[in-house]
């Protein structure tokens, strides 16, 4: 017997789940390169110039950005689930890629895939997850959305460091990502359903009828709340770009073990993924600004916490906060999206905040890569902490509050 669509994430907890799983898949395809490569480039590929190092980050971003908009636009005017299954599809390749690697433009190849089935995977669970649970507990949904994408990524850094560390770079940390996209490539076909179906569910907002050119000016530029959100969103991940990038390096210099870093790596993507279940909870009852601005402050001191340390601890803490701050804006910025853009345009808005959002991780590699190329890897973790700060305030000044019940 079919049911007719009813929106709300008790009553649609069993897709709900299964979506949160598939996001978490999607995280762990990060996850099994971000320990890894960066020592790779020097060890296996014996590449010095941190701007060529970075490319495969730059590469990522772009794909993954110019993704996120091609998803949007084709499950607003096809359906979620074929764009979400043809993420996957393209995903599968990326580990064997990665263990058969001759060179390093092998590496940059893969990481294009990589950005190809983040955009198209993971944009397409948050507008599906948007889709089931309503307005009311839309903060929530973004929430646990993006603390299984996070910890996925977390757990498999961890996973994919004690691999490298007993059986070498190569090829078993990225037998996880073989087994990650076999098991999402099954259940997304044989278990997700489309999701489109009940955007009609939702009381339309006035705006339903905006242009593609309009949806792109509104998200970029015009609107104040979905404009800040990009704004942010890329301030977020130019940090997390320098932690993929810069970081492994920076502690690898500082004489860590392969197990420390991976251990550090990890913890910065733990602390993210668990802080955003409660987060997206928060952000439903007092607004999303208080949760976007605050967690853009700690964004801005945590890397300079990083910099002027020196041992573990320090490490450790600057991680932490960074975490924290990663976790405070996330869901809050997706929650924005969700609170303003109308359900018929809403996987094209979530797209175009996303090739925002995601270009800082182009921007992180680029800015990464060239100060540390010119003045060492600690004068780039600076330059990140100084942009950080004048992003906050950016972003405190512009932000309106988007939450449907205050004002």
């Amino acid at each position: 017997m079919v049911h007719p669509p009813r929106l709300g994430l008790r009553e649609n907890a069993a897709q709900f789940t299964l979506l949160v799983i598939v996001n978490a898949l999607v995280g762990g395809m990060v996850g099994q390169q971000q320990t890894t490569l960066p020592l790779l480039a020097e060890q296996v590929f014996s590449l010095t110039g941190y701007s060529y190092v970075f490319a495969y980050v730059a590469a990522f971003g772009i794909s993954k950005a110019a993704s996120n908009y091609v998803a949007g636009v084709l499950s607003d005017r096809h359906g979620r689930k074929p764009v979400l299954l043809t993420g996957w599809i393209l995903g599968l390749p990326v580990p064997l890629l990665i263990m058969w690697a001759p060179s390093w433009e092998w590496i940059i190849v893969a990481n294009v895939l990589l950005g190809i089935n983040q955009g198209l995977a993971w944009s397409t669970t948050v507008t599906m997850k948007i889709d089931l649970v309503g307005p009311r507990q839309r903060g929530l949904a973004m929430g646990l959305n993006e603390a299984a994408g996070y910890l996925a990524v977390s757990l498999t850094s961890l996973a994919a460091g004690m691999l490298a560390a007993q059986y070498g770079l190569r090829p078993a940390p990225f037998l996880l990502g073989v087994a990650y996209a076999v098991l999402a490539l099954v259940i997304v076909t044989l278990l997700v359903h489309e999701t489109r179906g009940h955007v009609a569910l939702e009381a339309p907002s006035g705006r339903a009828n905006l242009s593609n050119t309009a949806i792109i000016a509104d998200v970029t530029w015009r609107h104040p709340a979905l404009s800040s959100a990009s704004v942010a969103g890329m301030a977020n991940n130019l940090n997390f770009g320098l932690s993929w990038g810069v970081f492994p390096l920076l502690f690898a210099g500082a004489g860590l073990s392969l197990g420390q870093i991976g251990l550090l790596v990890a913890l910065y993507p733990l602390v993210w993924g668990l802080g955003q279940l409660a987060a997206g909870w928060i952000s439903d009852h007092i607004g999303r600004k208080p949760l976007v601005v605050g967690g853009m402050a700690l964004q801005a001191g945590a890397p300079a916490v990083i910099a002027w340390s020196e041992g573990m601890g320090g490490w450790v803490a600057g991680t932490i906060l960074l975490g924290l701050g990663s976790a405070m804006v996330y869901p809050a910025l997706l929650a924005v999206i969700g609170d303003v853009a109308d359900p018929a345009w809403r996987g094209r808005a979530v797209g175009v905040y996303r090739v925002w959002r995601d270009l800082g991780y182009t921007a992180g590699a680029l800015l990464g890569g060239l100060a540390a190329d010119a003045l060492g890897l600690h004068s780039a973790v600076w330059a990140a902490a100084v942009l950080s700060g004048l992003v906050t305030a950016l972003v405190a000044y512009r932000l309106t509050e988007s939450h449907p019940g205050l004002p």
